[in-house]
Formats: structure tokens, C-alpha cells, sequence
């Protein structure tokens, strides 16, 4: 589950500049709209408890309580994602290192220029905007308060991102939650349902216990008709769920005789967390493979939040890695233009400041939708570029709101609204140390489906969203503001966020080796198997690193030759 936006991200009616470089970073500058003063304190000292009450409803809660590291060493994804890491670190050193291009410096690119740096290779990262992290990006506001494009948890069944933060040496930037799933209740506004995975149960016991003993949500009848329902994606594996690419979650429900209430329940939720759609547009291959995940591995479906803003937590420490090793990193360098030799392949890249970059090899690591853009003439006919078409970004709105109290209906946890206009939430002021303040919450919440309102102005997003939230906190927020007050809020809109995961666009997801000599592919569109999430960026990124390596020799006889006709003329 990724909750964040694509490089193209627009935040309405402010600029703002990140540090130019890495040694003496500075803050980040930016200018808003007027807000109320706020005041925001680092510490973290308040501790609430209550006993929970019957049918699982929790009127208070823990507060900054985080649970300790699960294991997930020993599962077979984490070993095969610290093998490929491996690959890098272990591999013979290249005679001679290739200068690596990489456009966009968010998670794909920057796990890229990770594990090229890895293998001896020399990166050179660009990043069109002046911050990192692209679907992770944030930017801090004049009361020294950040926001994000999206919010954010990472799984247990990440092993790749796992791995990643185990190799930077930040595995203590994760804050683990409990394991349970909470949604909220519609019928019963400030009521939260809970699914409790045990930790005593193996992979799937814990999860189908947390099932069993939720009798909020469905009832016994739906769950004996969804387990046999699902029954042949548990027993067909792999080659099941990507047949099932071609047909939305809704119908795929219906086909197997499972109840509507079972989607209108849970996959609603599920849909608009995983893609930021309604279950009768997502393709039933992504809740399949979700589901694969999270009950294949004890821990899979546990999560944690970062302890901070994402660029300076995570992106960060990626870039320092890289840098240490001989690689580059720069930002506000957008690619204006791709310049092509006469055989097709890659001259060089035209940029917005007037200058040409030059490279061994190219990366592009942009969204799918700003490659469309760049693409050369030349190249959009060829059938592994041309099946792009069918893929595009879905929009997507984050909205920050800072609130004048402590909201007390409220966990220390990732959310589902189950509202129709909201996804996910969560009380940042709770679930992150940098974000923690006693006093006052701050709620960060996922606006989806977006499409009919990505356009509309920031007072009618928050007026519908406060509408929203007086029904998740009927006795503390009230639309009109005659209970809690609200100190600020931030809109994000990104337009096109990650790549709309409707049927039949499996089919459409390229390779990261392009036919084009010397031009590779990342991002969580191509191919790699955890789909549109931080997961997938990661891996997309690592799997084009290795399909750089492995084409090594190849490549440098493709340059050798390119050295030798210049000489020539």
C-alpha cells in the first residue's frame, strides 16, 4: 500500500526551495497562504490508555507507543531481496565504470543510482524539482510544520525496502504499529472496527483468526462465502492471479459468488488504499497480489510509519550513500529534451537550464506520463514504447489539517475511513516522532477517488472533507468548526499519481531493458511484482541496476565502437 503522488504533484499557491547541497543542508523555504499561528513541539510526552470495549470499539487510545522490529529475515522474499542487494555489492568491479544517467529522483531513481553506485558505476541523478523523493516528497511551511504527498506505511512484505533501510543503516526510522487492521465504522459514526493478526499464529493463521473474530464487518455467512469464494486464487498461485488482470474486483466478487457487502465492506476500503479507485474499476489482479502477500508472511501485513519527513529521512541517507561512492545528485535539472543519434539511440539529454548532459547509459526513472512526453518520434512507434499508451497516471489529493486540541477518538495506527470521499488517515501528531505534538493533532488524510475534484479548489476539498470527518469524530469535529478549531491546512494535488491499475494494463507494463541500446526503464509501472507501490519503486529500481550489470560487456563494446568511429571521422 502506497499512499503518495507522482513527481508532478502541484501545491496550489506556493513555491518553495529545497537545499542546494548535501553538506550544510538548509531549511527549506516557502511561502503560503495566511494561516493562524502554530506552534509545533518536538516532544513527545503524553501517554492516554483506555480499556477497550466490547465488539472492539476503542474510544482512547495508546498514544506513541510503538511496538518492536518483526522478524522478517527469515522469510524467502527478504533472502531473495538481500541476494539481489548483494549481487551488487559482490560483483567483479567494471574495468572501466560507466557514467549512468537517471532522470528523476524519486524512489525508483534513487534506488537506481543506489545499486549502480553499488556495482562501481558512477550515477548521475537529476531531479527536475528542487526536493527529492517524487511520491514521497514533502515541504516545510513557515511554522516549520511539513507536509507531504502522500501518506505513507511500509509493510512487513517489503523486503526490498526492508532490506534498503537495513543497508543504510536506519532501520531505527521505522516505527512499528500493532498488528491489526482498524476501519472505520459508517453506521455507527466514532466507531472503529478491528481485524488483530496474533502473534502466537504462523502465516495464514493469524490472519484468518483476525477475520474469525471480527463479527463487526461480515457476518459469518459472508465469511464462509468469501473463503470459499477465494478458495481458487489460494490454490491456482501465481498463474491464477495474473489471469485474473482482466476483470475488475466488483465482478470478480460477483463470479465467485461472494456477497456485495463483502466488497462494500472491506474491498472499497482496500481498492481506494491500494490504488485510489472503487472496486469496480481496480483490476482484481492487485487485490490478489496483496492479499498473496499478506498471507504468505506472518509479519506481512504489519506496518510502520517513518519517524519524519521523508526527504530527509529516507531519501537522504540514499543520496549520502550514493555521494560517498563517487555519484552525483542534482536538482532543478529537468530534462527538457531526449537527442538522438542517427542509429536511434540515446546522444544526449537537452535540460531547462540551456546545458547538455552526456552519459553512458540512460535511466529514466520519471513517471509514466512525463515519459510519454519526452519521448523522441523516432521511437513511439516501436511496439515496447507504443503499448505505453494505455498507461496513465490516477489523481490523487493528501490534505494535512492542524487542529487547536488532541483529537481523543483516535489511534496510534493507520485508518480506513471507509468514507466515500476519503481513503486512509492517520493522527500524525501520534504515529510520528517528528510530527508529535501532546496538545494538538494533525490529521493527514488520503482524498480518493479524486478525479471529480482534482480540479476543484482548495475551501471545496476541505469543506468536503470536514463534512467527512465530523462523521469519524462526531463528538469532537464538527463541519462548521463550533467544536475543534482548525489552525491550517495543507492541500496537495497531484493529477497523476501512480499508474491506474484497471484490467487489462498488465499486458501494457514494459521491461526495464528497453530495445533502444543503452536506455533503460524504472518505476513502479514497469514490470516488478509488488505493482504501484514504494515496494515496487524499489525493486523496479533494483531490477534495472541489474539489467544495466548484466548488459555491461555489451555495453561497453556498443561505446568502444562509438569511440572508435569518432576517431575515424
Amino acid at each position: 500500500m502506497t499512499l503518495s503522488g507522482y513527481v508532478c504533484a502541484t501545491q496550489p499557491s506556493s513555491t518553495y526551495s529545497f537545499y542546494a547541497n548535501y553538506e550544510t543542508p538548509r531549511p527549506i523555504k516557502f511561502r503560503t497562504r495566511e494561516f493562524i499561528g502554530h506552534t509545533r513541539t518536538n516532544s513527545c510526552l503524553l501517554r492516554v490508555s483506555g480499556t477497550r470495549q466490547k465488539n472492539y470499539y476503542c474510544p482512547l487510545k495508546v498514544v506513541c507507543m510503538d511496538h518492536p522490529r518483526p522478524e522478517l529475515e527469515n522469510t524467502v522474499n527478504f533472502v531473495e531481496a538481500a541476494q539481489l542487494s548483494s549481487m551488487f555489492q559482490n560483483s567483479p568491479r567494471p574495468r572501466k565504470p560507466f557514467e549512468v544517467v537517471i532522470a528523476g529522483a524519486g524512489l525508483a531513481g534513487l534506488s537506481t543510482a543506489k545499486y549502480m553506485a553499488d556495482s562501481g558505476h558512477k550515477p548521475i541523478l537529476l531531479e527536475a524539482r528542487d526536493v527529492l523523493g517524487g511520491k514521497v516528497a514533502a515541504w516545510k511551511d513557515d511554522d516549520g510544520d511539513w507536509y507531504e504527498t502522500g501518506l505513507h506505511v511500509f509493510f512487513g512484505a517489503y523486503p526490498n525496502m526492508q532490506n534498503l533501510f537495513g543497508e543504510l543503516g536506519i532501520n531505527d526510522r521505522l516505527q512499528w504499529k500493532e498488528h491489526s487492521m482498524i476501519f472505520a465504522m459508517p453506521n455507527l459514526p466514532g466507531k472503529f472496527s478491528r481485524f488483530d493478526f496474533p502473534d502466537v499464529f504462523p502465516a495464514p493463521l493469524n490472519a484468518i483468526w483476525a477475520i474469525l473474530r471480527n463479527n463487526e464487518m461480515l457476518t459469518w455467512l459472508e465469511k464462509i462465502k468469501f473463503a470459499i469464494g477465494i478458495l481458487p486464487a489460494m490454490l491456482g498461485g501465481q498463474a491464477y492471479v495474473e489471469a485474473q488482470d482482466g476483470i475488475t474486483v466488483k465482478e470478480w466478487m460477483r463470479k465467485q459468488g461472494i456477497p456485495d457487502r463483502v466488497t462494500d465492506e472491506v474491498f472499497i476500503a482496500m481498492s481506494k488504499a491500494l490504488n485510489f479507485i472503487n472496486p469496480d474499476e481496480l483490476s482484481m489482479q492487485c487485490i490478489l497480489i496483496a492479499l498473496n502477500r499478506f498471507l504468505q508472511e506472518k509479519n506481512g501485513s504489519k506496518i510502520a510509519f517513518l519517524d519524519g519527513n521523508p526527504p530527509e529521512r529516507l531519501c537522504m541517507p540514499i543520496v549520502d550513500h550514493i555521494q560517498s561512492l563517487g555519484g552525483q545528485v542534482r536538482l532543478n535539472t529537468r530534462v527538457k529534451k531526449i537527442e538522438l543519434n542517427r542509429d536511434g539511440s540515446i546522444k544526449s539529454l537537452s535540460v531547462n537550464d540551456g546545458s547538455v548532459i552526456k552519459g553512458d547509459v540512460y535511466v529514466f526513472a520519471t513517471p509514466v506520463d512525463i515519459l510519454k512526453l519526452l519521448l523522441p518520434e523516432e521511437w513511439k512507434r516501436i511496439p515496447y514504447f507504443k503499448k505505453l499508451e494505455k498507461l496513465f497516471g490516477v489523481p490523487v489529493i493528501n490534505i494535512h489539517i492542524w487542529f487547536d486540541r488532541k483529537l481523543k477518538n483516535t489511534y496510534d495506527h493507520l485508518l480506513f475511513s471507509r468514507s466515500p470521499l476519503l481513503s486512509v488517515y492517520a493522527d500524525m501528531s501520534v504515529t510520528c516522532k517528528e510530527y508529535c505534538n501532546p496538545n494538538q493533532s494533525m490529521l493527514e488524510l488520503v482524498f480518493a477517488p479524486a478525479e471529480d475534484w482534482i480540479a476543484r479548489s482548495d475551501t471545496e476539498i476541505f469543506d468536503a472533507t470536514m463534512k467527512e470527518l465530523a462523521k469519524l469524530f462526531p463528538d469532537e469535529i464538527s463541519a462548521d468548526q463550533s467544536k475543534a478549531k482548525v489552525l491550517k491546512y495543507h492541500i496537495v494535488k497531484t493529477p497523476r499519481s501512480v499508474y491506474k491499475n484497471i484490467p487489462n494494463c498488465e499486458a501494457s507494463r514494459p521491461l526495464q531493458r528497453s530495445p533502444v541500446e543503452g536506455f533503460y526503464l524504472a518505476g513502479d509501472y514497469t514490470k516488478q511484482k509488488y505493482l504501484a507501490s514504494m515496494e515496487g519503486a524499489v525493486l523496479s529500481g533494483k531490477l534495472c541496476a541489474q539489467a544495466i550489470v548484466q548488459d555491461y560487456e555489451l555495453l561497453l563494446a556498443r561505446k568502444q565502437r562509438a569511440l572508435a568511429g569518432t576517431s575515424t571521422v
